[in-house]
C-alpha cells in the first residue's frame, strides 16, 4: 500500500510540464507494489477543482485510488505535530493537512508518494517517502 499525496494526482489531471511524466511514471510503479490510497484530506484537495462528485469519482477510479478514513491515532499524531510546529514559530496556516497525511501514513507504516516532503520528513521520520528527491 502506498499513500498518494494529492500533487501527484494534479499533476496528471493538470498536466504539469515539470512533474506530469515523473509524477504518472511513479504512480505506475507504486501501483504495481500494490494498492493505492487518499484519505479524505487528499480527496477533498483533489476534487476540489471538479464541477460534480461523479466526475472526481470518474478520476479517483481512473487512478485506482482507494478512499481509506484517517485512524484515530493518526488525528491525534497530526493534532501533536502540528502543535510542534507552532512551538518551532511555524507560520503558515495552512498546513494542517500535511499533518494529516503523514501522520495517517505513520501509523499505517505505509509510504507516501508526494513532491511535498519537507513537513513529512522533519515532524514523522520514520515514514518512507517517495519522492523526486528520494528517489
Amino acid at each position: 500500500m502506498i499513500l498518494v499525496d494529492t500533487c501527484i494526482l494534479l499533476d496528471i489531471v493538470q498536466p504539469d510540464p515539470s512533474w506530469e511524466n515523473w509524477s504518472l511514471a511513479q504512480l505506475e510503479l507504486a501501483a504495481d507494489r500494490g494498492p493505492l490510497l487518499i484519505n479524505p484530506i487528499i480527496y477533498a484537495e483533489f476534487t476540489a477543482g471538479y464541477p460534480s462528485i461523479e466526475s472526481a469519482e470518474l478520476a479517483l477510479t481512473d487512478f485506482g485510488a482507494h478512499l481509506e478514513e484517517i485512524p484515530r491515532e493518526a488525528l491525534f499524531l497530526a493534532g501533536k505535530a502540528y502543535r510542534q510546529y507552532r512551538e518551532r514559530k511555524g507560520t503558515r496556516t495552512g498546513v494542517l493537512a500535511d499533518f494529516f497525511i503523514g501522520a495517517h501514513a505513520a501509523v499505517r507504516e505505509i509510504p507516501i508518494l508526494t513532491r511535498d516532503t519537507a513537513r513529512i520528513r522533519t515532524y514523522f521520520p520514520t515514514v518512507a517517502l517517495i519522492s523526486p528527491v528520494e528517489g
